[in-house]
């Protein structure tokens, strides 16, 4: 049954985006390298004016969503340490 569920069943709903193991602040330095990290738009009456494009606003959030994950592990830790010294503290305060 599955041969035929396979050939004439739906088809499952593929998402073609792929969380990314590279290092974030280096593909943002690889665009700024390239290049491709803004665009230069000329309005009518001449002026001009240069806009990120997509692909450096998104590694620009990768980046800052990895930093905001690291600082969130870090914070927990401190909280562990805190709360370890805090009961030492009251350790060495009764003896």
């Amino acid at each position: 049954m599955s041969y035929l569920n396979h050939m004439y069943g739906r088809k499952p709903l593929v998402t073609n985006q792929k969380e990314s193991n590279k290092n974030p602040n280096r593909v943002t330095g690889g665009l700024k390298a390239q290049g491709v990290d803004r665009f230069t738009m000329v309005s009518e009456d001449g002026n001009q004016q240069e806009i990120p494009t997509v692909q450096y606003v998104q590694s620009l959030e990768e980046q800052s969503r990895k930093q905001r994950a690291a600082i969130t592990v870090l914070e927990r830790k401190l909280a562990r340490c805190e709360t370890s010294i805090e009961q030492l503290k009251s350790v060495i305060s009764r003896s």
